[in-house]
């Protein structure tokens, strides 16, 4: 039986998500209001045209809620596609990124939790665009379908479909019997943890709006900055609050679900927390002792090490010294920590520390096997047997992932730009980090693209952040072909019915 792509679903939780923007855009406009900022204005027409589209999306009902993986990504690719096109509008009426390629740009670094930059002075924005180009990394760090998840009640069995495509991580499972629980229980942990931050920043003396923008990007794991100089201004109390939750904000979230409910040690144990707590630290130790002659003392060098290497493996982006300036050797474990990422079921981005894990004891056991041909043993990964279909799911991501990035690195080669800055410039966007080196580092910008590079680099943030597969599967001709299907079969069914 062939069972035909489910569209008026997808409709229905799209225009869901619109409707969730519209309310999310009245924030910036209550900044706006405060510092009494007339460019606030425009952010209304915006939350206007985002409502009225929504609720012509969700006047009418489904007749079918339940949707598969495949609805759950192309669901979730379209969502991220009109939230970033909508959300830029505000910076292109405002004629702040007067150009609409930028403005999206932005805006799509911005969901994206990447965190790259097109603007050569951030401080001239209003505070109501700061804000809003802050908030995006909040609303994009955990998703805003695990948020819909959370508020709107959609029946049906399978919307964990719909967080599996949208969560980052090799795999995703519920917390708790129902999506719906799990997704709430998902946002309070995020919620609580972001203000857990701004407290701590408060008490540094930090301004309540910086409080409030530096918590929302960290949390995150974004790195949009109010100052052009990043979090380099701030006292080393404020940048160690931010190095400590942006590692935090790094774990994968089961893990602060399990300390919460008192199984502390079942949260201590799980492989892939360990591994990148390991590799934060002998990070830091290696970077430490390289740029210690930098440095006026050994605290100042402990504290520029642990704030990038936090900031590069979460893809935060946040920056308090241009690492441009440091050795190879301490570049050479940046870029590999790019790659690297955090935790899966996390904020951050990457490749997730967990598919690593699953790679190398893949390649152990391919060796055993050498050795000892007649063995079979399986891989496991805290004490659980890893299936079949995760090992292959984790290997076709891996092939996958590089084929994108080798291709994304030659198209934005025609722009005549050095090998390193393109090559970290991909890096930065693919992985939702942010500064890359050389020309993209962290004290310059992707202003100078073509708007070409640009594209693909977009194209990179968001493939990125979706885990690669739910935005290719929207140029497969066979779901345009399931999807008109679907909507042929629908009318057929009607006209027998009448």
């Amino acid at each position: 039986m062939i069972i035909h792509m489910n569209s008026s679903i997808i409709r229905f939780v799209l225009g869901n998500v619109l409707k969730t923007e519209a309310a999310l855009l009245l924030l910036p406009c209550l900044v706006a209001l405060i510092y009494r900022e007339q460019v606030g204005i425009w952010y209304l027409p915006v939350a206007a045209a985002c409502f009225l589209l929504g609720c012509l999306m969700t006047i009418k009902k489904p007749a079918n809620h339940v949707f598969y993986l495949k609805e759950g990504c192309i669901t979730t690719a379209l969502s991220w596609i009109f939230l970033s096109f909508f959300g830029c509008l505000p910076f292109y009426l405002t004629k702040e990124i007067p150009s609409l390629t930028d403005a999206l740009f932005e805006t799509i670094s911005g969901f994206t939790t990447t965190g790259a930059s097109i603007l050569n002075d951030v401080e001239a924005l209003s505070h109501c665009s700061l804000f809003w180009r802050s908030f995006t990394h909040w609303i994009g760090g955990m998703g805003v379908l695990v948020f819909l998840l959370a508020i709107v009640p959609l029946s049906g069995g399978s919307n964990i479909n719909l967080m599996r495509a949208e969560s980052p991580g090799p795999s995703v499972g519920k917390l708790v019997p129902k999506v719906r629980y799990t997704a709430r229980f998902l946002y309070l942990i995020y919620l609580g943890l972001t203000i857990a931050e701004m407290v701590l920043l408060l008490f540094g003396r930090m301004p309540l709006f910086d409080a409030i923008c530096t918590s929302v990007g960290t949390a995150g794991t974004g790195g949009f900055g109010i100052k052009n100089s990043s979090i380099a201004g701030y006292s080393p109390y404020i940048q160690w609050i931010v190095t400590i939750f942006m590692i935090l904000f790094g774990i994968n979230f089961n893990a602060y679900y399990l300390i919460l409910f008192g199984q502390i040690k079942k949260a201590l144990k799980m492989e892939e927390v360990r591994y990148y707590l390991l590799i934060i630290a002998a990070s830091v130790a290696f970077i430490f002792f390289n740029i210690l002659n930098l440095c006026a003392n050994a605290f100042e060098a402990l504290t520029q090490s642990a704030f990038q290497v936090a900031s590069i493996i979460t893809t935060t982006g946040f920056s308090t010294v241009d690492f441009n300036m440091w050795n190879e050797s301490c570049k050479i474990v940046l870029v590999l920590l790019m790659f690297i990422g955090a935790c899966a079921g996390s904020t951050g981005g990457g490749i997730k520390v967990s598919r690593f894990v699953i790679l190398f004891k893949t390649v152990r056991k391919e060796f055993m096997s050498y050795i000892h041909p007649k063995s079979i043993k399986k891989i496991q990964m805290d004490e659980k047997p890893i299936e079949h279909e995760v090992v292959r799911t984790v290997n076709v991501y891996f092939i996958t992932f590089f084929v994108l990035f080798v291709l994304s690195v030659f198209l934005i080669s025609f722009d005549d730009t050095d090998l390193i800055t393109g090559f970290t410039a991909v890096a930065a966007t693919i992985n939702n980090i942010g500064p890359g080196l050389e020309m993209v580092g962290p004290s310059a910008n992707f202003a100078f693209f073509s708007p070409f590079a640009k594209y693909v680099l977009m194209f990179d943030m968001l493939a990125g952040r979706l885990e690669l597969f739910p935005l290719l599967l929207l140029f497969h001709k066979s779901i345009w072909k399931d999807l008109f299907a679907y909507k042929k079969s629908v009318r057929s069914f009607k006209k027998l019915n009448s």
